[in-house]
């Protein structure tokens, strides 16, 4: 058993959730950072903010705070974040060395899937041109689609989220290849369900040409910034689609910008960009067949990921008081 005195909980939570939290660590004190159960009613997820001396109070954080306040803690003992993304938290200072790092992954699979795939056949069906032309007034025929029957995807980071967007483009008839950086000796079933194969990132140079559909759901890493640039975009198909969901900082968007206007892509869509939020005077903007939205796919925009990611905040403080293993440990 692991003494705990104080649970710092900066998700938004229900009474019943409230309470399912307080019995897996009976004798915590609990401070929520938001009014019990009144945050689910508010039409948008609010920003909660918290001072540092509560921070400061803290054994457990379970949630997201700002890292500057947590100013490496020597009380911590451990933070669940509410997202899959954590890597300010590692950065130097953020957090003291004992310091157990748990993330939201699993939770955000379906939300960031839909959104994703609703962009791409949103572009495949020209609808962003036809709901220009429906503010226009205008009755006018876009000519020729694209669709995702046949398609090949290549989908970059074939985890949680990209094995979900794959199932959703295998079940309208594409074929998927995954790309991960550790390729598994054999697929489990939900795996070989929904990927054709799973390949290392060396193999991609040979997978580009191939797709007519490349999804990324990379995390940010020396690895994968700046990985498509002119080169990664000069070998994909001609007429082929990019998606982003994962780190802005995956593309070089000035080539981008010129794969789009000069036809190389049929389209892109981006939830992420560097910088966010992406300035107004970029010409990013403006660049033919792009959609682009303000980091939104994820986050609690959807009920059912926040209600996935505090099942995941009990269930492991639950393991944590109780000296268990814990699920989603980050590697520090």
């Amino acid at each position: 058993m692991r003494e705990v005195n104080t649970v710092l909980v900066k998700i938004p939570v229900t009474e019943e959730e409230a309470e399912a939290l307080r019995a897996a660590a009976p004798d915590a004190v609990f401070d929520f950072a938001a009014p019990v159960g009144e945050t689910r009613r508010l039409p948008k997820t609010p920003k909660l903010e918290i001072a540092a001396d509560r921070v400061a109070k803290a054994d457990v954080i379970l949630g997201n705070v700002a890292p500057s306040l947590i100013a490496a803690s020597p009380r911590l003992q451990w933070i669940q974040l509410g997202s899959a993304g954590y890597e300010a938290y590692l950065a130097p200072g953020v957090l003291a060395p004992s310091t157990i790092v748990t993330n939201g992954t699993g939770a955000y699979g379906p939300a960031v899937a839909e959104h994703s795939f609703a962009m791409l056949l949103s572009l495949m069906k020209r609808l962003p041109a036809y709901w220009d032309n429906q503010r226009a007034h205008a009755w006018l025929d876009e000519g020729m689609v694209s669709t995702m029957a046949g398609a090949r995807v290549l989908v970059l980071g074939a985890g949680d989220i990209g094995l979900c967007f794959a199932r959703l483009c295998t079940a309208v008839g594409s074929t998927c290849v995954g790309v991960r950086r550790h390729v598994p000796s054999k697929l489990s079933l939900k795996y070989a369900q929904a990927f054709e194969r799973v390949v290392s990132i060396e193999e991609l140079a040979q997978e580009l040409p191939r797709a007519d559909v490349v999804a990324s759901f990379l995390p940010s890493s020396a690895e994968t910034r700046g990985l498509v640039d002119v080169g990664f975009l000069g070998s994909m198909k001609s007429g082929a689609y990019l998606v982003n969901a994962g780190r802005g900082d995956l593309i070089d968007q000035a080539a981008l910008h010129t794969a789009l206007e000069k036809g190389k892509l049929a389209g892109a869509a981006l939830d992420v960009t560097t910088p966010e939020p992406l300035p107004t005077s970029d010409p990013l903007w403006d660049a033919p067949n792009l959609i682009i939205t303000p980091h939104v796919a994820g986050f609690w925009h959807l009920h059912a990921t926040l209600e996935r990611v505090v099942a995941l905040a009990t269930e492991n403080l639950s393991r944590y008081v109780r000296g268990q293993s814990l699920k989603n440990v980050v590697p520090r």
